[in-house]
């Protein structure tokens, strides 16, 4: 049997953890060892400190009968209600005792399937199958780098090789020479010299230091699986399911190459677009503002604006499960899609409203010297720009009517005067 997990299967032992299921049982559905089964829970869940709605993470054992006030004095904001709802409790209070929930420390080992953890401030473990997937990768990946050769070996190997490579000659005519006393590949003497861990460099080399380097065009690896059950054809049976949906599509908008970009999320049914500046086109800068707008707009204001996403394949797209549960202990609050490869039309209304930003920011233009505030401020004018199949209404005008002023004042957003409106790169110039 294999010790090795796919994602997928990772995901399907999450699912039976939360349904309860013993390690035996996940054993046999999975087709592993069950002692495999509790090295994987054990190895890759992670420790989360929270607590449940109304109740802050606490894990004092008279939590429940305290009924102590203003223990931090001046430092706590929240010394008109009893100590134990504060989250600096803990730390402060010289009577707390902590107690452990040793659920935890027989199997299954996590929270996943308990039945009070909507009710519990203790520390919690779960086990997350992207977070598992994510860290079973990194062990790998920290396993087989670095250089394999103990000092002693370093020590030999360089007592043969520098003083033949300062007589001028190379290491293709040392390895044929010495071959039996080397005991390593003629590769390996190049990587060695290449990581500095001898006497001589590269620069020593006759020849090495005249040929460049041939340029190769970084790849990001984009586990394929995040995009199971979020095609561009699933996209199209949940809406026809569900036709009344709102529909919510995102993209990037690349500055300077490798410097800072947009994420634009577009409303497709009042033109509405929100824009966020990042450091850098990555995975977790999109999560980070995801995580960040579900914190700001609340669960309720969340699941109203973001029902569906529909988005292209871009690997800063690729943890979908991150935005679409941006709290985990919450839940899925919205969905993802992706559309087809090399089918941008099928997002087409947020790839016409970049054009109203290209006015503004010319392709090519350095988004780096940016802030989110001159983001806002050009958003606020594009917002504010009336569109013929809006019934000559702003986008700002169309958002308020279905979403409410209050939603627009929580996202930072104003509307411009007709006249003040500037679609021009002048608008940015300080």
């Amino acid at each position: 049997m294999s010790k090795f997990f796919s994602y997928e299967e990772r995901l399907h032992l999450q699912s039976y953890l939360k349904e309860g299921f013993s390690f035996k049982e996940i054993s046999r559905r999975l087709g592993k060892d069950p002692s495999t089964i509790s090295r994987e829970v054990r190895k890759y869940s992670s420790e989360i400190a929270t607590g449940y709605p109304g109740q802050p993470h606490n894990t004092c054992r008279n939590r429940r009968s305290c009924t102590r006030r203003k223990i931090c004095a001046e430092k706590c904001s929240r010394s008109s209600i009893y100590c134990k709802h504060c989250p600096l409790c803990n730390q402060s209070c010289p009577d707390y005792i902590e107690e452990v929930c040793w659920a935890r420390y027989r199997a299954p080992y996590i929270c996943n399937g308990c039945t009070v953890i909507g009710k519990c401030s203790l520390v919690k473990t779960f086990y997350d199958a992207e977070r598992a997937h994510i860290k079973a990768n990194e062990v790998i990946s920290e396993s087989r780098s670095g250089l394999c050769v103990s000092e002693q070996e370093v020590l030999r190997l360089n007592h043969i090789l520098t003083p033949l490579v300062l007589q001028g000659q190379s290491l293709h005519q040392i390895y044929i020479n010495y071959k039996d006393e080397l005991m390593c590949s003629e590769k390996t003497m190049y990587n060695y010299v290449d990581a500095c861990i001898f006497d001589v460099r590269n620069i020593d080399l006759p020849r090495k230091v005249r040929f460049r380097e041939r340029y190769k065009k970084p790849e990001f690896k984009v586990d394929r699986s995040c995009r199971i059950g979020r095609t561009y054809e699933g996209f199209e049976k949940f809406i026809e399911k569900y036709p009344d949906t709102a529909v919510v599509q995102m993209d990037t908008v690349i500055g300077s190459k490798g410097g800072k970009c947009l994420l634009t999320i577009h409303f497709v049914n009042s033109s509405f677009m929100l824009a966020f500046l990042r450091d850098a086109n990555t995975s977790k800068s999109v999560t980070d503002i995801f995580a960040y707008l579900y914190e700001l707009l609340g669960d309720k204001y969340f699941k109203n604006l973001f029902p569906v996403l529909l988005t292209d394949n871009g690997s800063e797209f690729s943890n979908p499960k991150a935005i679409e549960e941006p709290d985990i202990l919450q839940g899925k609050k919205t969905r993802v899609f992706y559309c087809d490869a090399g089918k941008p039309y099928q997002k087409g209304a947020i790839e016409v409203n970049h054009e109203l930003i290209r006015r503004i920011l010319p392709k090519g233009t350095s988004f780096d010297q940016l802030t989110q505030d001159d983001i806002d401020l050009m958003m606020n004018h594009i917002n504010s720009y009336k569109r013929k199949k809006l019934n000559n209404r702003s986008p700002y005008e169309t958002f308020s009517f279905y979403h409410g002023e209050e939603v627009l004042v929580k996202l930072g957003c104003k509307p411009v005067q007709a006249g003040d409106i500037k679609l021009k790169p002048s608008l940015l110039k300080k």
